[in-house]
């Protein structure tokens, strides 16, 4: 049985199973044009779902910007830094995609081949397309470095005060094309542009010039959106970027209304699962079974891979996977795979017990063990050195033993080629928030603080609640996800039972 890739982008069914979520049709609908959400909660599928939708439509085109059509290190290279040409990066990026974002919009429009009658609003559009961009650049990102460089050369260039100024207006007043903005408005009352911009986290090296590549996005995105309702721009942004790049934070403010995060909860997460069994279900079944399986509820169709209870923890089967994830779709589906890959080499058939989950754990729990690390890479360089410190621990701490611990981790002597600096001037109340906020460990919620838990569990992570005052927490587990691969233990005299509750 395959349940499809954990990678949208990879996944050729995706139009089977996915989910139309209530977040799904907001930025369906073009309510919501920025998505925020951490690694693996579905942003990608969401941009492949409207490209596919939309490419259906009539009088429609759909512009797709992915890694291919960006590189920081590109950037970084290619522009002088901030210091070096005393002019502020985010508005020139800001300014080069609006250029790039708008020639690509002209063309798209122009495309057809069509000779449109001189004098139009197409007709201009057409003529300034084939005067300036025919043939064109070999790829996006050319034009957007283009204009980049000519605000650069004007700017450390060796122009006089007054003329400099003056030719600095023209390029980030778009004065090649502002003139064409209202022939663009009338060609779009009759055909829609839709442009997503994916994926600006791969490749990410947190230069000056990557912040300013998507704060200024971010501006650009509020320009475009502007034109005409049958012009939308999407682009989506990890959360953690989102929150760490401060030029974001005003223009934020300016965007909150278009902006959408993605959060799952359990429920939405089993519907997810059961949606890709049915579809592996279906696949090869007669008429009768057919409906008999499209009849099936999610908790049978969970129940039709997975045992219901599993008799050693006397647990649910489903809490126990999805417990060992963030509520990420994407480390569901790739847990639930790698127990289905365990009991195809095994020989094993449906309903897959604990004997198999647990074999297909450890490699599960170092998988994603290595992502969080290599997620908050920039942020926490080698994190994953500080998760080895927690390996063979017992899994729950008081507030006490985990400082001591924390403590030793800040003050242990490292090789020069250390990337821990970071740690430097941490104290352990400050590595312990570091560790809950990526996930690492859960904080025992007191005073009647509710999140995404299930009844019964006082644990909880960044992802089930929105904030705790880290402080007033005085118990912590590491979350079960990383125990597998870190060979934790359970306090003693814990009966499983009341250690699966505590998860």
């Amino acid at each position: 049985m395959e349940l499809g890739s954990p990678a949208a982008e990879r996944d050729a069914g995706l139009q089977d199973y996915f989910i139309e979520s209530d977040a799904f049709r907001r930025v369906a609908e073009g309510n919501k044009r920025i998505v925020i959400g951490n690694r693996g909660v579905g942003k990608s599928a969401i941009f492949q779902f409207i490209a596919r939708t939309e490419r259906k439509k009539p009088l429609t085109s759909v512009i797709e910007l992915s890694p291919e059509d960006y590189s920081y290190e590109l950037l970084r290279e290619t522009m002088a830094t901030e210091q070096e040409g005393s002019w502020q990066k985010q508005s020139a990026y800001a300014a080069a995609w609006k250029y790039l974002l708008y020639v690509l919009v002209m063309k798209e429009v122009t495309k057809d081949g069509g000779k449109p009658a001189r004098g139009s609003a197409l007709g201009r559009i057409s003529k300034y397309v084939r005067d300036h961009h025919q043939g064109g650049q070999h790829d996006k990102l050319s034009a957007l470095i283009s204009y980049l460089k000519r605000l650069e050369g004007v700017k450390i260039g060796k122009y006089e005060g007054g003329l400099k100024t003056r030719e600095l207006q023209k390029l980030y007043k778009l004065e090649e094309l502002v003139l064409l903005l209202p022939d663009l408005q009338e060609v779009l009352q009759r055909q829609r542009v839709i442009i997503l911009v994916d994926e600006l986290d791969k490749g990410w090296d947190e230069s000056e010039d990557a912040k300013a590549f998507v704060a200024g996005l971010f501006q650009a995105c509020q320009a475009l959106n502007s034109v005409s309702t049958n012009m939308r721009l999407y682009m989506s942004l990890r959360q953690e970027l989102y929150e760490n790049i401060p030029a974001l934070y005003e223009d934020a403010q300016k965007v909150r209304d278009l902006t959408e995060t993605i959060r799952w909860d359990e429920a939405g997460l089993k519907r997810l699962v059961a949606r890709r069994i049915r579809v592996a279900l279906l696949q090869g079944k007669s008429f009768d079974d057919a409906t008999e399986v499209a009849g099936m509820s999610d908790d049978d169709l969970w129940n039709a891979l997975f045992a219901e209870t599993l008799t050693y923890r006397r647990n649910n089967s489903f809490n126990y996977l999805v417990d060992r994830t963030l509520y990420r779709p994407r480390e569901i589906i790739q847990f639930c795979s790698q127990v289905i890959g365990q009991a195809t080499d095994e020989e094993r058939d449906a309903p897959l017990d604990y004997a198999t989950i647990v074999k297909a754990e450890h490699t599960y729990s170092e998988d994603r063990a290595q992502d969080i690390a290599a997620e908050y890479r920039f942020q926490y360089p080698e994190l994953l050195v500080i998760f080895e410190e927690f390996r063979g621990q017992t899994y729950t701490f008081d507030r006490e033993e985990l400082e001591l611990l924390c403590l030793e981790i800040i003050l242990r002597n490292r090789p020069s080629s250390s990337q821990l600096n970071w740690l430097e001037g941490f104290g352990p109340d400050e590595l312990i928030d570091v560790l809950w906020r990526v996930g690492f460990l859960k904080a025992q919620a007191v005073g009647g603080i509710k999140g995404q838990a299930r009844s019964g569990s006082t644990y909880l992570g960044p992802y089930q609640v929105g904030s705790l005052n880290m402080p007033s927490i005085t118990r912590f587990q590491v979350h079960p996800m990383y125990r597998s691969w870190l060979a934790m233990r359970e306090p003693k005299g814990t009966p499983n039972r009341e250690a699966e509750s505590q998860r």
